[in-house]
């Protein structure tokens, strides 16, 4: 496995990793290095590259930014994006993973991306639902200003130091895997 393909898969789960906290933010970033020179994506999906996706996962990715500030609609985006966010850590990697097989490409993308990007959307919605339950949605802004800049600084991570990247995407997962171990219920013998 060459040097380019590792890169590619860091770039890939980092960016997916990204999407787990918002949707829209990672594809956006990722259009953007296309669109700059900056990455070179698979010939099926250069498209992400072009000015259209990038003025579309623009607005996009401005709508979601500020729907998250509000307290009852972030929980509403929640439940509707978990599907897409699998699907998006899914695309996000298959577009950027080069040099593999289309069956290692795409088993890696759907375990890989989609699985990260779904771990930490779940564990966000579940953060964002537990701050309504105890502070009525209060919290939830400042929780939204958390999550946004983590995908952003991920994000942009991911493009200029996919290795660093990928090493702050394992630092994440075990924090919330630490998270859940905390609230998830004790058993009793």
């Amino acid at each position: 496995m060459s040097g380019d393909t590792i890169l590619s898969i860091f770039l890939g789960i980092g960016l997916a990793a990204s999407v787990g906290f918002r949707v829209f933010l990672p594809l956006l970033v990722l259009s953007l290095a296309a669109y700059t020179g900056r990455w070179e994506l698979n010939e099926h999906w250069e498209w992400i590259g072009s000015l259209t996706a990038l003025i579309t996962f623009g607005v996009a990715s401005l709508v979601e930014l500020l729907a998250y500030f509000i307290p009852w609609l972030d929980n509403l985006l929640d439940t509707i994006s978990v599907p897409l966010t699998a699907l998006a850590g899914t695309a996000v990697v298959i577009s950027t993973v080069a040099g593999l097989d289309p069956v290692v490409s795409w088993s890696l993308a759907i375990i890989a991306g989609g699985g990260t990007a779904t771990a930490i959307k779940g564990a966000a919605a579940g953060s964002r639902l537990a701050s309504t339950a105890t502070t009525g949605g209060l919290a939830n802004p400042a929780l939204a200003a958390v999550e946004t800049s983590v995908a952003t600084t991920l994000s942009i991570v991911s493009v200029l130091a996919p290795v660093l990247a990928a090493f702050l995407v394992t630092l994440v997962l075990a924090l919330i895997f630490r998270i859940y171990r905390k609230l998830r219920p004790k058993r009793r013998s």
